[in-house]
């Protein structure tokens, strides 16, 4: 195992849910955060506040990481605070769910440009740095919807299954630069995606409960001090599907 105390990491997508728990996580194994938001400013800034009483270094950057010129300028205002960038987590993204025959050229663009370009961008921007210093982790926060197909509709289970193969690329093509890349696959997670939908409820699990955010953040957490784990998706689905 990795040690990761005093490595740098940017977590997409953080000022709640999912990535908010997954940069605390990181946090308090002693990794320095930049917490990236779309529109959550006051969350994000709590979320800054929180790792910084951990005694950690933080601080929230707005930017479109669907957008290449706020990629870059998230990046570099990252490096510039904390460093160069040694741990990326892919987790921004949306979800808007529509009936397959409703989705139009438009809404299939739109959603993939957040939740799979955004990786893209994001990644490339990171890797020269981290494949320079000879140690790095990519990881992706793809979904179960990857696997089953989902309900929320084609362009979001698309999205989330090139977020898998775009993880699988960089391990095969990185697996001798110490730079690992793997994907997370949660389901059923209790954030604000599946509050007030009548349609999904516990019973749907083998488990028979969601999941907490907490617990992708172990994953997320274990992943970035194993090296010797790439190529790989965990599944955080309470036994929805098995692999």
């Amino acid at each position: 195992m990795d040690e990761i105390e005093g490595k740098v990491a940017l977590v997409t997508g953080a000022s709640r849910g999912i990535g908010r728990d997954i940069a605390l996580a990181l946090a308090e194994a002693g990794v320095n955060v930049a917490v990236n938001y779309h529109d959550s400013a006051r969350e994000a800034h709590e979320t800054v506040r929180s790792i910084e009483a951990k005694g950690r270094k933080a601080l929230a950057i707005q930017a479109d990481v669907s957008d290449a010129n706020d990629v870059a300028r998230l990046v570099n205002e990252t490096r510039d605070v904390l460093g160069c960038i040694d741990i990326l987590i892919n987790n921004a993204g949306v979800s808007r769910a529509q009936a397959w025959q409703d989705v139009t050229a438009d809404d299939w663009s739109a959603l993939i440009a957040q939740n799979l370009t955004s990786s893209f961008l994001i990644s490339q921007a990171v890797l020269p740095d981290m494949v320079a210093a000879g140690w790095g982790r990519l990881i992706m926060v793809s979904s179960i919807a990857a696997q089953l197909g989902g309900v929320i509709g084609p362009h979001y289970a698309a999205s989330k299954a090139g977020q898998i193969g775009l993880a699988h690329s960089y391990a095969s093509l990185l697996a001798e630069t110490g730079v690992t890349s793997n994907s997370i696959a949660p389901a059923l997670i209790e954030t604000d995606m599946i509050k007030g939908n009548t349609r999904i409820t516990p019973d749907i699990l083998p488990v028979k409960r969601f999941g907490k955010a907490s617990e992708v953040a172990g994953v997320a957490v274990m992943l970035a001090r194993n090296g010797y784990i790439t190529g790989q998706t965990i599944n955080v689905n309470g036994g929805w599907y098995m692999s």
